[in-house]
């Protein structure tokens, strides 16, 4: 038996879900229970090591992994010991590479098979659904992430809640983290307004999980009846012009409600399209999508239970409909939806609203055509006309031999042929012409419209009444046959039309193209109406714009088309071709309500590209802005306070204070001064003015004078390049620079006891200089990134630089006809690759 899983979630770091688990752990061993301690994090924490005391811990196991030892859970340890419970820390942690398991969650669902039940905790900033959610939040990317759905798979989940204010005097009585860390997280990622935010999401997750445990409790308990639990509006759309005033009443019903949810409902009936008007429904849709509520379409023959079952279904509390449309007359005749909703609604609130199509009648769909074609009901009227004398003559030498029934079945077998060949009315008009023919020349007394014996009266009223019956059953077949054969063509129309919208590019042509094809159209247009509406407008070629067309002389007015379709009060779709029925007319209105929705996603999407230069450019304004307040202002705060220090009088300083203080002045100045040339070199490089002098290059020249400009710290860096290479070309300044800022970012992030290594090699015509590091590296993903302009990929050392170092090296490597490109370290790490052309004199390899 698998074991269950309990899961303490929280809305950040220091809520206390170890604390309490731990309280949990220590509570089931007064209660008898064995539970062990597989593995906690108590973070230094001294009220969470407390709860330790005195509880068994399973000794952790030892990984070794690029020369540092790391402690995992021991999952086999566990299985070993079998508890009852085991208590398991931070289910999203990554084990370190090497280990059986990528991810703690799964070393857990080991223990879980074992049948030993698991305690553990976890963040909601590390549920991978809201990854993004909580990086847009905070501005910090989560690395560590679990999916939901292994976390909604735990019997037990409990939020350990605390508000912004209290964890934030937490933090502040160092309960949380050091004294030295406490100021930064503060300031940071520990906001009010983060913490804030990152507790309305636990709790929205939280309570959507409730929301499925209830409904999978009424469900397994036939619980049909509404518990008001949560407010939840339900709006009903015939696809009628009056579904807007509907949704808008429904919203402000669910916004009196604070936390009300919006759901929107079709009931398609049996007449599938003819019931609605699909223009109506896709703005209708797009209306409460904007309102923050959810659309659905269920298929329903009895409409006023269809939309109860899924306002049960979906545990709804209102349901909003609009007044009926039908006239008095017809209201007398049946209640209508409205009132028959409201009967059988039981818990559930229903609204009738009024609106301004009540009692102008509804839509109705367009009279069927017949089932059969044209030329099947005039054979069957040829074969009733011709068969019931040829079959008069036929039996009319046997009449003394065959009795009344077997003539009665004979014609009866006639009139079932009629029915399948040419539908009921040839039929019952057969029926009719051959009782009267059985009567005249087969029934006593023959020659005589009278019946001697009241049994044959009765067989020739059975005779009638099947024949009737046989051929209204033949004509609803055919006429369901041909109904069912529309259907599956509407279908199949109407999936490939989704289809050429989901697949996104070219939507819009590829949809009127696909609708020319299936209807056989010459042409068809999307029109948009210029300036404002005129009575006379519909046939003025100047009122209307082309906004997309397919095939040959598109219309330029309505009033040029065989068949238009008004999408709205702008736009209109106009067909060339030939005049379409009725039921061709609905699938072309959806064609155009999705001509419509194709049309607003291209232009969505011209404003986002339009947009998003504006957004990079203020992006980058904003990196500035905090570049420049931060990383130029240090130097020169230095450099200004040590002068201060050196013309005031109030302190004697010693000659060694002296020169302290200027050289202070003098390397903040220097700081500030490279700071301000890369500054004017990108700028120079993105107006295309920036000089170069392109000579012959040794590198052995070069590589020296790079690494001399670090300092001190050029110890770090192992020079390995060959003397023997050729020379390249470049300018000497430029490369100088370009090599300098790849081997600072390399000692920069190159952990203690690691070197830099530079090397180099010739590749065909290109020299490649190398210079490789043993740090953290750069997913590739992000590869591209790091060259971005004041980006440092999450680095919050601002007093590192503001973050042109990688962007300027590419620009100044590209400006000189190289290239420069990273890629991963083996082993780990990051090495940096500059390609710079060998000087066309150099020798041959």
């Amino acid at each position: 038996m698998r074991g269950r899983l309990r899961v303490y979630l929280g809305a950040a770091p220091g809520v206390g879900k170890t604390y309490a688990m731990l309280g949990e752990g220590r509570r089931a061993l007064e209660r008898g229970r064995d539970v062990v301690v597989g593995l906690v994090e108590t973070h230094g924490r001294p009220r969470t090591a407390a709860l330790l005391e005195g509880m068994e811990v399973v000794p952790r196991r030892t990984v070794t992994y690029r020369g540092a030892t790391f402690t995992e859970l021991d999952v086999p340890a566990v299985i070993a010991r079998r508890p009852k419970v085991a208590l398991i820390d931070e289910l999203a942690h990554t084990n370190v590479p090497g280990s059986a398991n990528v991810k703690r969650w799964q070393d857990i669902d080991e223990i879980l098979d074992a049948g030993i039940d698991v305690i553990s905790t976890v963040n909601i900033q590390h549920l991978e659904s809201l990854n993004d959610v909580v990086q847009g939040i905070t501005g910090v990317p989560q690395r560590e992430t679990v999916p939901d759905e292994v976390v909604r798979r735990a019997e037990q989940i409990e939020l350990v809640d605390m508000s912004p204010e209290a964890l934030r005097r937490r933090m502040a009585h160092g309960n949380v983290y050091a004294p030295e860390k406490v100021s930064a997280a503060m300031s940071n990622y520990f906001r009010v307004g983060n913490l804030t935010a990152l507790r309305e999401l636990a709790l929205l997750w939280v309570a959507g999980k409730v929301d499925d445990q209830l409904d999978r409790y009424r469900a397994d308990h036939g619980i049909a009846d509404t518990w008001e639990t949560r407010e939840r509006v339900v709006v009903a759309l015939t696809g009628g012009p009056e579904g807007d005033t509907l949704v808008r009443r429904a919203a402000r019903i669910a916004a009196r409600t604070k936390g009300a949810d919006l759901l929107a409902v079709h009931v398609a009936g049996a007449e599938g399209l003819a019931g609605a008007d699909p223009a109506h429904l896709v703005r209708q849709r797009s209306l409460v999508e904007s309102m923050g509520g959810t659309y659905h379409q269920v298929v329903g023959g009895d409409v006023p239970r269809a939309l109860l079952d899924f306002a049960r279904g979906v545990n709804a509390t209102q349901l909003v409909l609009g007044a009926s449309r039908r006239g008095r007359f017809a209201q007398i005749l049946s209640r209508g939806v409205g009132v028959e909703t409201a009967s059988l609604s039981g818990s559930i609130d229903v609204h009738l609203v009024t609106h301004e199509e009540v009692k102008k009648g509804r839509r109705r769909p367009e009279r069927a055509r017949a089932a059969l074609t044209r030329e099947r009901r005039l054979a069957g009227w040829a074969v009733a006309t011709a068969g019931l004398p040829a079959l008069t003559a036929t039996l009319a030498p046997f009449r003394d031999v065959l009795q009344l029934p077997s003539e009665i079945l004979l014609f009866l077998l006639l009139v079932v042929c009629v029915a399948l060949i040419g539908g009921m009315w040839p039929a019952i008009a057969a029926a009719v012409g051959g009782s009267l023919l059985l009567n005249w020349f087969f029934t006593p007394p023959v020659g005589h419209i009278t019946i001697a014996h009241p049994e044959n009266l009765l067989a020739l009223i059975v005779f009638v009444l099947v024949a009737a019956g046989v051929s209204t059953i033949v004509d609803v077949a055919a006429r369901r046959t041909r109904q069912a054969a529309r259907a599956a063509a509407e279908a199949e129309v109407l999936s490939t039309l989704a289809g050429h919208v989901l697949r996104g590019d070219a939507a819009l042509p590829s949809l009127l193209g696909r609708l020319r094809e299936t209807f056989g159209l010459d042409s068809v247009t999307l029109l948009e109406r210029v300036g404002n509406p005129t009575p006379d407008d519909q046939a003025d070629p100047r009122a209307w714009r082309i906004v997309a067309t397919s095939g040959n002389e598109p219309c330029t007015a309505p009033a040029t088309a065989d068949t238009d379709v008004v999408i709205s009060d702008e736009l209109m779709l106009a067909a060339r071709g030939q005049l379409l029925n009725a039921g061709d007319r609905r699938v072309l209105e959806a064609f155009a309500a999705e001509a419509a929705v194709a049309l607003r996603q291209e232009r969505l999407e011209e404003e986002a590209e339009l947009a998003r230069p504006l957004a990079e450019a203020d992006k980058m304004r904003t990196a500035l802005l905090a570049a420049v307040s931060h990383d130029l202002r240090t130097p020169l705060s230095a450099a200004k306070a040590a002068v201060e220090s050196l013309r005031g009088h109030e302190v004697n300083w010693t000659d060694e204070d002296r020169d302290e203080l200027l050289a202070t002045a003098d390397e903040s100045l220097v700081r500030l001064d490279r700071l301000v040339e890369n500054l004017l070199d990108m700028s120079r490089l993105q107006a295309g003015v920036l000089g170069l002098s392109l000579l012959p290059v040794a590198l052995e020249e070069v590589v020296p004078r790079a690494v001399d400009d670090l300092g001190p710290l050029c110890e770090r860096v192992v020079n390995d390049v060959p003397v023997e290479l050729p020379d390249i070309v470049a300018d000497p300044a430029l490369l100088e620079r370009v090599l300098a800022n790849l081997i600072a970012n390399a000692v920069r992030y190159s952990p203690p006891g690691h070197k830099v290594l530079i090397t180099a090699g010739r590749h065909g015509d290109q020299v490649e200089i190398r210079v490789v590091d043993r740090g953290p590296g750069i997913p590739p993903q992000d590869h591209e990134r790091v060259f971005l302009p004041f980006q440092r990929l999450g680095d919050r050392d601002n007093g590192t630089g503001v973050g042109l170092g990688l962007a300027l090296s590419r620009g100044l490597t590209e400006a000189m006809g190289g290239t420069l490109i990273p890629e991963e370290t083996p082993g780990g790490g990051l090495t940096m690759i500059v390609s710079m052309p060998v000087h066309p004199g150099a020798a041959a390899p």
